[in-house]
């Protein structure tokens, strides 16, 4: 397979991982934090909780960290191969703006809410705010690989 047919291959797991993240990423900003904000008292911070601890399931992890592993492979591919630019930034894009911010803000805040540190109504407040960049991130990053083919 040649440098180009590689760098082709990793551009399409990408755009589709990165595809299926900002659809999950999505759906929170969309809906779930808004539902999750109507529950009374605590059960919202409970309902989270619970997702929180049955996202980190084999499929989830699989595609969220398998689509920064393709983006990071894509990125060098295309850099060595003299891939297409938006190639190169939207991999880029997914992995700062929607993996980067994960590890970086989204999972610590998790962390804060699993730990009862944090009041409810400022961890909903943040962490919707820095997922929308995410989503934001993973949609551009989407489209970035799509039109690069």
């Amino acid at each position: 397979m040649t440098g180009a047919a590689v760098t082709e291959v990793l551009r399409v797991v990408a755009a589709v991982g990165c595809g299926l993240v900002a659809g999950l990423l999505l759906a929170f900003s969309g809906g779930v934090m808004t539902a999750l904000a109507r529950l009374p008292g605590d059960t919202g911070a409970d309902a989270m909780r619970a997702i929180n601890a049955a996202v980190l399931n084999p499929l989830f992890l699989g595609v969220f960290t398998g689509s920064a592993l393709a983006c990071l492979a894509l990125a060098v591919a295309a850099v060595v191969t003299g891939g297409p630019g938006p190639a190169i930034v939207g991999a880029a894009l997914h992995l700062v703006g929607a993996f980067g911010v994960t590890v970086a803000v989204n999972v610590p805040l998790n962390d804060a809410l699993a730990a009862r540190t944090l009041p409810w109504e400022r961890y909903r407040t943040r962490w919707t705010a820095w997922n929308h960049v995410r989503t934001l991130a993973a949609t551009g990053a989407t489209v970035l690989l799509v039109v690069a083919g």
